[in-house]
This record gives C-alpha cells, structure tokens and sequence, in this order.
C-alpha cells in the first residue's frame, strides 16, 4: 500500500482541467478555422452554382416567350380552333392527318427544301471563299470586311422589293439584260424553278456576308504557325486551306450550317413579297409558297389555326430531326478527325523504320529532372 502526498491526486486533475480550457489564443485560431471552413464552403458554392445563375435569365425568358408559345401551339393544334370563333371541340390529331392528306402541305414542304439548297449550298461556298480572301493580307482589310456586311444590314422587306422588280418578267432588269444578248426571257414568277432561283438569289445576297465573316472570326482563331510551319514543308495556299483551316473551323462551319438550315426552312419574307400583286399567297399556282407561308394563309386567309398550328408543329419536328442528323454527322467528322490525328506518329515511326532512320522520342521524365524542354 503505497502512501500518496496530501492533495496529490487533486493538483493533476486541476492540471488537466487548466489544460483543457481554451486559451485566448486557441479561440482565437478556431474562430479562424471556421471563417476558413466557411469562405471555402461558400466558394464552393459559388463554383458549383453561379454558373446556372448567370445563365438562368435566358431560359427564364425562353420559357415565358418561347416554350409557353410552343405547348399553346400544340395545344390549338389538336382542337378545331377557329380566327374568329376561338377554341372549339377538340379533334385530336384529324389535323395532322388532314395536312398529311393536303397536296397544298406537300408542295409547300417541297418548294422550302428547293429554296433552301439553292440558297444554302451555294451561301455556304461562296461565305467560305470570301472569308478566306479576307484572311490574307491584303490592303483595307476594314472596309471590304465592313463592305460585306452591308447586304445583312438593309431590311428583308427593302430586298425583296429591289429583287421584285429586278426579276419583274415584263420590265425587269433581268429579263432586259438577257435580251440585249439575244436572249428569251425568263418567267421568273410563274415558272417553278426561275422563281426558286430568284429567291434563293435574295436570300444569298442578304446572308452570305453575314456567315463570311462569322467564319473569318473563326479563321483568324487558326494559329499562324501551323500555316507557316506547312509553307516551310512545302504546302501551297489550297493545300493549307484543305488541310489545316477547314479542320480546325469544323465547329463553326456546322453552327453556320445548322443556323443557315434552320433560317432556310423557316423563309416568309422572300416569298411573301415576291409576287405581290398574286392574290395567292406564294404564285398564281403556288409555285414558290413555302410551308410558313402556307402556314400563314390557313391561319390568317382561311381562318383555320388549328391546321396552322399542326404543320407549325410538323415544321418543328422537320428541323429538329435535320439537327439531330447534322449534330450526328458533326460528331462523326470529329471523331474521324481524331482518329487521323491518333494515327499519324505510328505512319511517321513506320516511315522513319523503313527509310532506315533512327527516330529518336524524346524523354519527357529526363527532360524535366534536368530543367531542359
């Protein structure tokens, strides 16, 4: 049995309980761990979350003007909805099936897929040249970049009237011009093909310069030592241009398509107000009437915004699956495009073995232990 010092055992229990109270100091550093914990918490927030933030005004402003127009439109679409009448009995799909039915849908849908390769083929050919002319060095390069911007800036209903009566089949400047050379006049608004010509040739005049410079900006993106490390090898301007820009301006050449084909299958102006004197919407036989066009004269002419409303939903189903395809097909054009990429140091390594070069890698670790590369 061991004797113990009086008090002993309470002096280390005092120790401990000293020990154990926070000093001035220690509260002091806890209070800093937890304005720590918290301006990392709410960074972390802020890196997680302002981003929808900063984008959510224009979905909120998509679903007040964009998306509650789309659902109403369905919604008129499966009811016999009249212009003056308003909303009637609901009919279901009848209209969908009346409008697949109607060889008026038909032609409509035929003469807006004629436009729109005549116009957007050639649109996206001619942008293309004309961007990469002005990513050269040449003199001016403001004002002929400004110049072709013009078009873009006078208003469609101003064009369209110029090129009415440019393509006018009695007094136009067209017509006049092909007989001074001998030549039989065209019936630009009667006939099926001259009067798709004629309004694709507006809708190309307007927007070619608008996408050359679209895919100038995205040129310009393309660094200049690929193109001057190409010359040193040997490559002409057209072999760089195959080679090196169109690759790398891939993404933008298909927003340019996808824009350009969602503007060619929605075109009303042009053919509105190409024939004006046609009590017809679209030519005397309806040669050039697009579907927005045919749209419109069922809404407003015939008073019917229940079949309108359906082949506006058609229309929209139309566009959505030509992006679907040419997102698949941009997707597949990329991939390819990697794969080629990947590709290349085997061809060179295999070129270098049969030439009886020795192909040196070089040695990144040893490279970075010696501070060199």
């Amino acid at each position: 049995m061991t004797n113990k010092a009086p008090g002993s055992g309470t002096g280390n229990a005092r120790r401990k309980v000293r020990s154990t109270t926070p000093t001035p100091e220690k509260l002091q550093e806890n209070r800093g761990s937890k304005k720590e914990q918290r301006r990392h918490f709410l960074s972390r927030l802020d890196y997680k979350y302002s981003p929808y933030l900063y984008v959510s005004p224009f979905f909120i402003l998509f679903a007040l003007v964009g998306l509650f127009p789309l659902v109403y439109t369905f919604i008129v679409s499966i009811n016999d909805w009249d212009l003056l009448g308003g909303a009637g009995d609901w009919v279901g799909l009848e209209n969908y099936q009346a409008e697949l039915s109607s060889p008026l849908f038909w032609n409509s849908l035929f003469n807006t897929f004629s436009i729109f390769l005549l116009s957007a083929i050639p649109q996206l050919i001619v942008a293309t040249f004309i961007a990469a002319m002005l990513d050269q060095n040449i003199r001016a390069k403001t004002f002929w970049r400004m110049s072709v911007l013009v078009p873009y800036v006078v208003t469609p209903v101003a064009v369209t009237l110029i090129f009415s009566n440019a393509f006018d089949e009695k007094y136009g400047l067209i017509n006049n011009l092909l007989q001074s050379l001998n030549l039989d006049p065209v019936a630009w608004k009667t006939s099926v093909f001259p009067s798709h010509m004629a309004i694709a040739t507006m809708v190309n005049w307007r927007w070619t310069g608008y996408n050359a410079l679209i895919l100038l900006a995205a040129m310009q993106a393309v660094p200049r030592e690929l193109h001057e490390s190409a010359a040193l090898d040997g490559a002409g301007m057209v072999r760089r241009f195959f080679s090196i820009t169109l690759p790398s301006i891939r993404p933008t050449m298909i927003f340019v398509i996808i824009t350009a084909t969602i503007g060619g299958l929605q075109i009303f102006t042009e053919p509105k107000l190409f024939n004006a004197s046609s009590s017809v919407p679209g030519g005397p036989d309806r040669q050039y009437q697009t579907t927005v066009l045919y749209l419109w004269d069922l809404a407003f002419n015939r008073g019917d915004f229940g079949r309108a409303s359906a082949v506006a939903w058609m229309l929209f189903l139309i566009i959505i699956v030509i992006g679907v395809i040419n997102f698949l097909l941009s997707g597949r054009i990329a991939s390819s495009g990697e794969k080629r990429k990947r590709r290349r140091p085997k061809r060179s390594r295999q070129h270098h073995e049969a030439a009886g070069e020795p192909m040196t890698v070089p040695d990144t670790e040893t490279e970075r232990r010696t501070g060199h590369g």
